[in-house]
């Protein structure tokens, strides 16, 4: 048996192109989230100290995200042999988890609150809200261009940009209290902000778990890459075949290749890790080859065993 592993290396883009971006929107919100606070406080506004809430655990997710990136370009050592690249999927899963949780404690206050709605400064809401909307929309943008090629860079583009429509609600239903006199409709914007928020985390929420757990990430598909493993010049059988994330943005591949004329060479195998890079962005690829002989097969060969 032989095996070749060949890697390509590649650099983590959240921590080399979006460290500004991390500073930038981590000072604009913590500002915000204190002047969002005690203005939801002296204005009685559940919606202004749901929105703050929100926007603190948007301050640790990116606090979060930027360390992880930062982690992710650690070296490999004796001990962590892949580095700590998968770091960047436990802030991914850490974000969503808090998310759910702010979630959860603004729905409840909601709910308590229902039974006697308090009034509320509409004016202060308003001109906060309309800040919010200014800060959370920048924010949004400085991750605009990477939220399709990294699951932290994109949750740090969902929590702005969900903050910004969050806002929205806000100066509307400050509005709405200031033409009604509704002091019902904060309670209200407040479930709404919760509904947002869940619907905008579950993805996330989902997606990051599924990395967790090593699953094929989204984007490869399996049978695809078995079929075209197969149908390489001199491999009769594909066997051992796992697919995982080692971090946010990059992939792992290992396989079996049952070559019963020996192994192809190294020119072989480079071509070969150089298609499967392109056509299935998996960057890191180990291939083990066997000849196939019936005196010693290969106790993986099962799909079943792992």
């Amino acid at each position: 048996m032989a095996s070749t592993n060949i890697h390509h290396a590649h650099e983590n883009s959240a921590a080399n192109d979006y460290g500004r971006a991390f500073a930038i929107g981590i000072a604009l919100n913590v500002g915000f989230v204190l002047v969002e606070w005690i203005s939801g406080v002296y204005a009685q506004s559940l919606a202004l100290i749901a929105d703050a809430s929100h926007n603190l655990g948007d301050v640790l997710s990116l606090l979060l995200a930027w360390g992880a990136a930062h982690l992710a370009t650690r070296k490999p050592s004796a001990r962590f042999t892949y580095g700590l690249r998968s770091s960047t999927i436990l802030a991914a899963l850490t974000n969503a988890m808090l998310l759910l949780v702010v979630s959860g404690g603004i729905a409840w206050e909601a709910w308590l609150r229902l039974s006697n709605p308090q009034a509320v400064n509409s004016l202060v809401v308003i001109a906060v809200a309309i800040v919010g909307i200014v800060i959370n929309t920048s924010t949004a943008l400085l991750f605009r261009a990477g939220r399709h090629s990294d699951m932290n860079i994109r949750g740090a583009y969902l929590h702005m940009a969900i903050d910004a429509l969050v806002s929205v609600g806000v100066v509307a239903a400050g509005i709405g209290m200031r033409l009604t006199g509704w002091a019902w409709l904060d309670i209200v914007t407040s479930l709404i902000i919760v509904v947002v928020i869940f619907a905008g985390t579950w993805g996330l929420l989902r997606d990051a778990l599924s990395l967790a757990l090593h699953a094929v990430p989204k984007g490869v598909d399996i049978n695809a890459l078995r079929e075209f493993l197969q149908s390489r010049p001199g491999v009769c059988e594909v066997h051992d075949l796992h697919v995982w994330g080692m971090s946010t943005t990059e992939t792992a591949l290992t396989a079996h290749l049952v070559m019963p004329d020996g192994h192809p060479g190294d020119d072989y195998l480079a071509e070969l890790a150089h298609s499967i890079e392109h056509d299935f962005s998996i960057h890191h690829a180990t291939l083990q080859i066997e000849t196939g002989a019936a005196s010693k097969p290969c106790a993986l060969a099962p799909d079943h065993v792992v």
